[in-house]
């Protein structure tokens, strides 16, 4: 008993021993990571993500930290993308702005113009990086191109596509949605006289993007003069003189008057109205495919939007945001805002984002890289978007969008529209009234910018 107990007391000590030196192992270990961490040179990113994107792209940050161990990115949410660009405004009036700030398509004028950024191809070539700007998808780095090269980095890219409930198309009669919007016309009355859903078509809660910017794109019109703003702050708005605009608000006004056409309320949004099966159709953006893909219980199915008889579809042209680099940090920022670019630029990481959010790869080798490996195979509806983009060569109509202060004359054209849907004015007095009042916005910011 006694050499027993004694046994026990020295396996005792040495237990104690070997937990007391693993634990001060472990607790040097920890003060060595947080001295490690403490030691990268933090790079602030202030982006516009919400919902799942925003979980994604919380793990494309994590991703970057763990793929070397010299910079640390730290994304910040500032709400919506007007939201985010008022807060980076405030704070570079003061000195406290981010290194990087995600921006809107929109906003490009107001970025570029701005004098408070760094061209991205700038500083990727002097911070020894070499990208490839021509392998950039044309109608994405094309909305962003001053001098042949990108002011900022294409990084969230999408363009609306035609997406249909595949079962009640089929209990009409139909195998998918028609090529033009006149046959389209015909399968939405067909599905409701059938009495196949309550609904036929959600409207878009950003219907001016998808079914008039775009509409106009893929049907080669004219939406503003000087090339749609890519040739000079003179431009003005003229959508309201294309007798083909004018039609679909119309077509638009007659389908919600026949009840084809619905507008979300009560709490509900057009996605929901789809993906419950209550509309048969709606135009959204493809980075409604993991809404979709998660939510709806159905056959679903995905197309190209409609163009109209007798017109060879041109692009369409890109929503979503890019990445810029502001002035006034510190070199090491930048190198890390370097690195963190190259990442964002690199196929691989391409190819993760547009499976994990829906939204297009902006580089011709990421597509190439995801179509080797089967992925449009296994899930076609995603490669729509990019084939829709690289449709045909971008013209001055189907280049994209450039106008001053586009956000304010955006909500004046649904302010406008919203009168059609009242009964308040028939879609050409909307869309003049519109334009009059956009060409205002126009002059003044080509006042407030002359000469620079």
């Amino acid at each position: 008993m006694t050499d027993k107990a004694s046994e026990n007391r020295q396996f005792g000590r040495i237990f104690k021993s070997v937990a007391a030196g693993a634990a001060a192992l472990v607790l040097s270990l920890h003060i060595a990571g947080n001295a490690l961490a403490a030691d990268r040179v933090k790079v602030e990113w202030w982006n516009a993500a919400s919902g799942r994107l925003a979980e994604i792209t919380k793990q494309l940050i994590s991703d970057f930290n763990a793929s070397q161990d010299k910079y640390e990115i730290v994304g910040v949410s500032k709400g919506n993308y007007e939201e985010t660009m008022a807060a980076m405004v405030a704070a570079y009036r003061v000195g406290q702005q981010p290194v990087l700030v995600q921006a809107a398509e929109r906003g490009f004028l107001t970025m570029q113009r701005s004098g408070a950024i760094i061209p991205v191809p700038e500083l990727m070539e002097r911070e020894g990086y070499k990208i490839n700007w021509n392998d950039f998808v044309a109608p994405v780095a094309g909305f962003y191109l001053i001098d042949g090269k990108p002011a900022a980095m294409p990084f969230n890219s999408s363009t609306p596509i035609f997406w249909y409930n595949a079962e009640q198309f089929k209990a009409a009669g139909f195998e998918k949605p028609g090529e033009t919007w006149q046959e389209v016309e015909e399968q939405l009355y067909a599905i409701k006289k059938k009495g196949i859903s309550k609904c036929q078509m959600a409207l878009a809660n950003d219907f001016y993007w998808s079914l008039i910017e775009n509409y106009a794109a893929i049907q080669d019109q004219p939406y503003g003069t000087k090339a749609n703003g890519f040739g000079g702050l003179d431009t003005e708005f003229v959508f309201n003189k294309s007798p083909l605009i004018v039609a679909q608000v119309e077509r638009l006004k007659k389908w919600m008057d026949d009840g084809v056409l619905q507008i979300a309320g009560q709490g509900l949004s057009p996605d929901q109205l789809f993906i419950s099966g209550t509309c048969s159709t709606y135009v959204a953006s493809t980075a409604a495919h993991a809404a979709v893909e998660a939510g709806a219980k159905f056959k679903w199915s995905a197309t190209f939007l409609p163009h109209e008889e007798g017109i060879e579809p041109k692009n369409s042209t890109i929503g979503g945001g890019a990445l810029w680099v502001l002035k006034g940090k510190s070199e090491d920022e930048y190198k890390g805002a370097a690195a963190f670019l190259n990442f964002v630029a690199s196929p691989n990481t391409q190819v993760w984002w547009s499976k994990q959010t829906g939204y297009v790869p902006v580089t011709n080798a990421a597509y190439e890289q995801a179509k080797a490996e089967g992925y449009y195979k296994e899930h076609p509806t995603r490669e729509i978007a990019i084939l829709q983009l690289s449709r045909g060569r971008p013209d001055d109509n189907s280049r994209g969008f450039r106008f001053g202060n586009h956000n304010q004359s955006m909500a004046l054209l649904v302010e406008e529209i919203q009168g059609v849907w009242t009964g308040q004015k028939t879609p050409q007095q909307a869309l003049d009234s519109a334009a009059a009042r956009g060409n205002q916005i126009l002059r003044q910011y080509e006042q407030l910018h002359a000469g620079k």
